[in-house]
């Protein structure tokens, strides 16, 4: 596939994407009764398909999530000028917050019931410029390894070019929440 149709391909699923999640509630912070008894894994699915709000710096920030499985969350963004440092690249700030959201995706999809988390480490390694003649990212993230208080994932952001732009390892620490299973 040549980098033209896999962006192609890219925006399409990203069309996908923002449709399911416009057809729900939109942005905000779901109510806690929408949460009860649910797996995080059950929770990104309903708030990828319109069921529950969705987070609303993904909407300022405009990047989304396209795919999450037990463990893993794969996440798109679109370049903008409003991104651009002064040195006319995409600052480093929009890509490690594309790669803190899917590391964190990808450890709230492996969690049971009841359970929360939040990220404690983000360590981010850019790897190449990142310009507008990209324009779309992709970060696919994956847990690493689990223990009793923490969660650890790493990422990767690639462009339809194949190039790898950023890679990112991730800590989240565990919690129960209160009245949680």
């Amino acid at each position: 596939m040549t980098p033209d149709e896999r962006l192609e391909r890219w925006i399409a699923d990203e069309n996908n994407a923002h449709r399911m999640l416009r057809a729900g509630p939109g942005t905000g912070v779901p109510r806690l009764e929408q949460l009860e008894g649910k797996s995080g894994l059950e929770i990104m699915t309903e708030m990828m398909n319109g069921t529950l709000p969705y987070a609303e710096c993904a909407e300022s920030l405009n990047y989304c999530a396209i795919k999450v499985e037990h463990g893993y969350a794969l996440f798109q963004g679109a370049t903008a000028r409003s991104q651009l440092n002064p040195m006319g690249t995409i600052h480093g700030g929009w890509m490690s917050s594309i790669l803190d959201s899917a590391i964190g995706c990808a450890v709230l999809s492996s969690l049971p019931a009841g359970h929360v988390y939040s990220t404690t480490v983000l360590e981010v390694r850019y790897l190449k410029f990142l310009t507008l003649k990209i324009p779309r990212i992709r970060v696919e993230a994956k847990l690493t390894r689990t223990d009793e208080q923490d969660v650890f994932a790493e990422a990767s952001m690639y462009g339809p070019d194949d190039a790898i732009y950023a890679q990112a390892t991730g800590t989240c620490r565990l919690a129960i929440k209160p009245g949680g299973q």
